[in-house]
């Protein structure tokens, strides 16, 4: 480790911590050569995770994808950041632990919408008509019928 301010390699750590999301650790630092503190997070390296699209090509998991759908979802609905945080954060938890290295899309889809379900109904319909790929009103109807009849 080397000061991010004079490059030095005298750090020393002055506190150690998980940060708050629990996913990492947080360690405050002091350089003894400039006197400086400055906040670094350590993660544990994961191997990459590959994700198998309905076409069958293959790239690698994105974090954002899934922030990006979930805030669509979410507009203007009484749900918060950290909420659509949380979700990821247990999607994640998830996929890493079927220890799988490819993971269909399918799979991942599915994930956001049993968490969507649990949070807001008209946001997981949202999801649901863009990811089932609603192609009439009587598709969406039987997705509500469905919603309705298992509360």
């Amino acid at each position: 480790m080397r000061c991010p301010y004079c490059n030095s390699d005298a750090i020393r750590v002055i506190d150690s911590r998980p940060s708050d999301e629990q996913n990492a650790i947080r360690r405050r630092r002091h350089c003894e050569e400039c006197d400086r503190r400055f906040t670094t997070y350590e993660t544990i390296e994961s191997a990459p995770l590959i994700v198998i699209k309905k076409d069958r090509s293959r790239e690698p998991y994105s974090r954002d994808k899934i922030l990006s759908g979930l805030i669509r979802s979410c507009h203007k609905r009484p749900i918060s950041m950290s909420q659509i945080d949380a979700i990821i954060d247990t999607i994640e938890n998830n996929l890493y632990n079927t220890m799988k290295k490819e993971v269909d899309s399918a799979y991942i889809g599915e994930l956001v919408m049993e968490q969507l379900k649990q949070l807001d109904q008209v946001a997981y319909v949202r999801f649901a008509s863009i990811y089932r790929e609603f192609k009439d009103i009587n598709t969406f109807m039987d997705e509500l019928n469905k919603m309705i009849t298992e509360e």
